[in-house]
Order: C-alpha cells, then sequence, then structure tokens
C-alpha cells in the first residue's frame, strides 16, 4: 500500500492517533445513549415529550424518539453522531491540504516526484476512509447494544442511516478540503464548511416550523433523515442528494488545486 499510494498511506498514518481517539469517544456516546432506552423509551419518552411544545418536539426530530428506530436517531444518528463527526471531517478536511500548506509541510510532497493531482487524490481518499470507519465504529457500536437490548431496529434499517452519515458528514467535510485547495487557508475552510452546515441544521429545524417545508428540503440534514431511514429503512433519493455535495467540491478541488501557486 505504500508503494501504491504513499500520500494516501502516509495520511493515514499520521491519522492513526486522533482517528482512535475518535473511534473510543464515539463509542463511549454511542453505548451510553443508547444503554438508556431500557428505561427512557417507550412510554417514558412519549410522556415526557407530550409536554413539550409541538414546535419544539417537530424541530428535534423527537416525534417518533419513544419507538426503538426514533430512539436511535434522536440520540445517536440525529445529533452527537453528526456532530462529532462533522467535527472531525471539517476539521480533518480542512488540514489536510490547506493546514499542511500553511504549515509548509506541503512543500516536500510537492517537490517530490508525484504529481499534484494525486496528491490531491490521495489526500481526498484519506479524509473518506478516515469517516468511513468512524461510521463503522458507530454502526458497530450501536448494532451490538441494538442485539444487547433487544431493540427493535433490524440491521437493514441501521444500514440506511449510516449510509447517510456518511454521505452527510463527507459532504461538509469535503467542501472544507475543496476550499482548502483552493485558498491556501485553514480557517477560511473550517469556517465556510461550518457555517454551511450550521445553516442546513437550522433550516431543516427551522422549515417545518415556521410552515416552510422549502427550507428543509434544501437542507441536507433533511435529505439525511427526513424519510425516516432508521424506521421506514433506505431513502435513495435522499442518498443521491447527498451524494452530490462531496462530488461537485471534490471536482472544484480538482480543478483549482493543481493550478494554484502555492505559498512553500
Amino acid at each position: 500500500m505504500t508503494e501504491l499510494a504513499p500520500v494516501f498511506s502516509n495520511v493515514l498514518g499520521q491519522l492513526r492517533r486522533p482517528l482512535l481517539l475518535w473511534a473510543l469517544a464515539l463509542s463511549a456516546v454511542s453505548a451510553m445513549y443508547l444503554s438508556f432506552f431500557p428505561s427512557m423509551g417507550g412510554g417514558a419518552m412519549d410522556d415526557l415529550v407530550a409536554d413539550l411544545p409541538e414546535d419544539l418536539v417537530t424541530a428535534l426530530g423527537y416525534d417518533v424518539i419513544g419507538t426503538a428506530g426514533g430512539w436511535v436517531t434522536g440520540t445517536v444518528y440525529g445529533l452527537l453522531g453528526p456532530v462529532l463527526l462533522l467535527v472531525f471531517s471539517i476539521g480533518t478536511g480542512a488540514k489536510l491540504l490547506a493546514g499542511e500548506e500553511e504549515a509548509g509541510t506541503l512543500e516536500l510532497e510537492v517537490t517530490a516526484p508525484v504529481s499534484r493531482l494525486r496528491i490531491l487524490i490521495e489526500r481526498l481518499l484519506a479524509l473518506v476512509a478516515g469517516a468511513v470507519f468512524l461510521v463503522v465504529v458507530v454502526t458497530t457500536v450501536c448494532w451490538v447494544l441494538i442485539v444487547a437490548l433487544d431493540m427493535d431496529v433490524p440491521f437493514d434499517r441501521l444500514l440506511a442511516g449510516s449510509a447517510g452519515l456518511v454521505l452527510l458528514v463527507l459532504g461538509f467535510g469535503v467542501i472544507a478540503f475543496s476550499v482548502g485547495a483552493a485558498t491556501g487557508k485553514r480557517a477560511v475552510a473550517m469556517g465556510s464548511a461550518a457555517a454551511l452546515a450550521v445553516l442546513a441544521f437550522v433550516f431543516d429545524a427551522l422549515g417545518p416550523v415556521v410552515d416552510q417545508q422549502w427550507m428543509s428540503e434544501v437542507s441536507p440534514f433533511y435529505w439525511y433523515l427526513g424519510q425516516d431511514p432508521l424506521i421506514d429503512g433506505f431513502d435513495w433519493p435522499g442518498l443521491i442528494k447527498l451524494a452530490i455535495p462531496p462530488i461537485l467540491a471534490a471536482v472544484v478541488a480538482v480543478v483549482t488545486f493543481p493550478r494554484r501557486d502555492l505559498r512553500v
């Protein structure tokens, strides 16, 4: 692997320890919240949600949290999982090119007999591999707890949620990567992707509240969980929409990075 994809292997080697720490954190959070289901799920949670304002319940997606699929969605896949994974994906995406360029460490790769396009692609693949690995960790931990707690969530429903989750976080991560590739500025890359993620979340949450469904329909968060994949299964139109942003962002990176004067 080192000979076939030297940049990819080197980046993964650098990410090994951070990925391990992220995996441990995600495992702990997922296990903790799923372990609450026997005491909080079902009627107990329904009674609690019934006392909340209807608009707040809609905005938080808690209308089905009393079910096993709704609990997994509302706690892991709809809240803490995306938040933590977006922090990883956006931060890593901004660092892999722009951060290395600002630190002056990208110069060694650029001056080596490796094309800029190959550097770009292999670093992008490292970002994809890292995000996929962490989502696999979340999926595995959730499945173990689902089986152990006898929760009514079929494995294909869990996979449906995981497929959307990895595309969601990669969308914003690759945007950060692409902005970094185009500008060479890590702060700009992180800020742009983070701002878009917050805006997308706000649109998805407020759309039903203010009776503006279009706000939700243009949000990647709605494409991800709007059709309740952990309850109803794969939402193929939503997955296709989720795949568009990272593909377009990657194309922008491929076009801009090889032509730009690097600060090295």
